[in-house]
């Protein structure tokens, strides 16, 4: 991850290693960041689309 303090994460790392860990995998430093920033464009779709339909709240068929 970056060292800038102030970007928002979206996720807990511990629980991406151990999941990766489960399932026999590792997870690569430069993952995270890249998995960050994909969770942050999945949301940034999301909202677009309850704006869209004049709500506030997003819902499962947002995503």
């Amino acid at each position: 991850m970056s060292k800038n303090k102030s970007k928002t994460i979206f996720f807990v790392k511990s629980a991406m290693k151990a999941y990766a860990k489960k399932k026999g995998a590792m997870v690569g430093s430069d993952s995270y960041d890249a998995f960050n920033k994909a969770i942050g464009k999945m949301l940034d779709d999301a909202i677009a689309r309850t704006k869209a339909n004049k709500r506030k709240t997003l819902k499962a068929q947002d995503f």
